[in-house]
């Protein structure tokens, strides 16, 4: 088995109003957040899902299941450091990561630096491990239409 894996992930979730808008770790101030059952932070979920394909396991539905009331409203930063940790202790360390969000709202701009320097610790990695972009789905859709927020992410892992 070779010592570098390379794994996806991704999350899509609706606006909801009323709901506190965290994204990447970080708090927008918005009238509206994303519908979930966590905090519902898709990038951040999008990320874990990533890592843990990367190490051959399962998504982090599997890990933290919205059925499980332990994880309501959970802050998913603490969902990554656990999954950081289920990686070392199976002699992952994480070579870099690099995410795309893509939404109409919120602007992103501004907020990159703070929600890569929130992931990163999170992940136990350097910022500069860690790569994150923002596009719009140019007015097609759901996102297009402003009505949800999508993230991808691939992160590459190596055995210790």
């Amino acid at each position: 088995m070779s010592s570098l894996r390379i794994g996806h992930g991704y999350d899509i979730h609706r606006f909801a109003p009323g709901r506190p808008m965290i994204l990447g770790g970080v708090r927008f101030d918005t009238d509206y957040g994303l519908d979930g059952h966590s905090d519902a932070d898709a990038l951040t979920h999008a990320i874990c899902d990533a890592l843990l394909g990367a190490a051959g396991l399962a998504d982090i539905g599997h890990f933290f299941p919205n059925t499980d009331p332990a994880y309501k409203n959970i802050d998913s930063q603490v969902l990554l450091r656990r999954v950081v940790d289920e990686l070392a202790q199976r002699g992952w360390r994480i070579v870099n990561i690099d995410a795309s969000v893509i939404a109409e709202k919120p602007k992103l701009q501004g907020r990159i630096d703070a929600m890569k320097a929130r992931l990163a610790a999170s992940a136990g990695i350097d910022p500069a491990q860690l790569g994150l972009k923002a596009t719009t789905n140019e007015q097609v859709g759901d996102i297009g239409r402003g009505l949800a927020l999508a993230a991808h992410a691939v992160a590459l892992l190596e055995r210790r």
